[in-house]
């Protein structure tokens, strides 16, 4: 009996282990000032940014590295067609994603997890 309950309490474990070692930066986020929601998954050793509802699904927004809370890459504005270095910091549910040209001007956005 405690046996089982052993090898029932491993099992578990080894099954949810994957989620528990997601980086925070993955998962689906809520752009606020368009209300698109853009999709941050594995890619190599990078994550990259697709745009999963709006004007522009499917198309790709970015690629990011890093790990914890704090990220770095690029950044595509699609309306604009324009692309901008790229810095991400994610606290829990909140991600301030900046976009900046020559490291100076930037514009930045907290986004919200879904």
């Amino acid at each position: 009996m405690i046996r089982n309950l052993i090898v029932a309490g491993a099992l578990v474990a080894a099954m949810t282990a994957p989620a528990l070692a997601a980086e925070p930066i993955e998962g689906t986020w809520l752009r606020p000032s368009n209300g698109a929601l853009v999709k941050f998954s594995k890619c190599g050793n990078s994550f990259c940014a697709k745009a999963v509802s709006g004007e522009f699904a499917g198309k790709s927004v970015g690629k990011f590295t890093g790990n914890g809370s704090s990220y770095s890459g690029t950044l595509t504005d699609l309306k604009e067609d324009k692309t901008y270095a790229g810095r991400a910091n994610v606290n829990g549910n909140t991600m301030k994603l900046e976009g900046c040209v020559l490291k100076v001007f930037c514009k930045g956005e907290n986004w919200k997890r879904q």
